[in-house]
């Protein structure tokens, strides 16, 4: 995931540029810090306190330099038009978040309105395309059933990609199809530039499972699929990219 959004983010700056970026549902400031710690200004929106108490906790014991690149506010990110002016951000991350979001749709529009000209607004979300998998490969076939007409689905695990507990609005929890967000993306602004498949083969790991001795192999075939028709097509989750006209 991380691989990617570095991908993107090369291929659509100058080298060297120190980016805008906003980063909401930014959870305990994981991708936050590495994006600040590449030299960029990042701002984190996180509405969960325990996570906000986490970032900071995590942005404290960082060089002054890094402390001074990135600021956190307390938001779930749907009133970025209040904090923030339009085209105030190069890159816009929302990731994890708009699982917990019942109506995405003017969530995305008031993101797309952050990204300056040009601005990449990046994607994660859980792929209501393949949500038979899970069940499916676990043998649990009446849920595997009832998952293909739905977009509605059973969280295991509370971590999301940030590292921390994404935004919850205390709502059911949902996925989206690609072809609804190809479509969203481009009414809003910013039409999809690439996307990924993000857990291919990994879904069905227990949360907290020993990291295997060849992970390295494992990250490796992941990344591949990732990028790789169909096996992308049936991840358990997407990374989507838009690129602001």
């Amino acid at each position: 995931m991380a691989r990617q959004l570095d991908e993107q983010i090369v291929g659509r700056f100058p080298v060297g540029r120190r980016l805008r970026v906003l980063d909401v549902g930014m959870g305990q400031g994981t991708q936050a810090l590495r994006l600040a710690r590449a030299g960029h200004q990042v701002t984190g929106l996180e509405q969960d306190t325990k996570m906000i108490a986490a970032a900071r906790e995590a942005l404290s014991a960082e060089p002054e330099g890094i402390r001074e690149r990135m600021r956190i506010f307390e938001s779930d990110g749907r009133d970025t038009g209040v904090h923030f002016l339009p085209g105030s951000f190069d890159v816009v991350l929302c990731h994890g978040v708009l699982m917990y979001v019942e109506e995405p749709d003017p969530l995305l529009a008031g993101l797309a309105r952050m990204l300056a000209h040009g601005g990449l607004l990046s994607l994660l979300v859980r792929n209501g395309d393949a949500l038979a998998m899970r069940p499916g490969l676990s043998g649990n076939w009446a849920s595997a059933l009832g998952a293909f007409d739905t977009t509605a689905y059973l969280p295991h695990s509370r971590t999301n990609s940030n590292g921390g507990t994404p935004i919850r609005l205390g709502l059911d929890v949902r996925a989206d199809r690609l072809e609804t967000l190809t479509a969203t993306l481009a009414g809003i602004g910013a039409p999809l530039q690439a996307w990924y498949g993000v857990r291919v083969f990994t879904d069905t790991a227990a949360d907290g499972v020993e990291i295997p001795a060849d992970v390295e192999a494992l990250l490796a075939v992941e990344e591949r699929a990732g990028r790789t028709d169909p096996y992308r097509g049936v991840a358990a989750l997407l990374h989507l990219c838009g690129l602001r006209g």
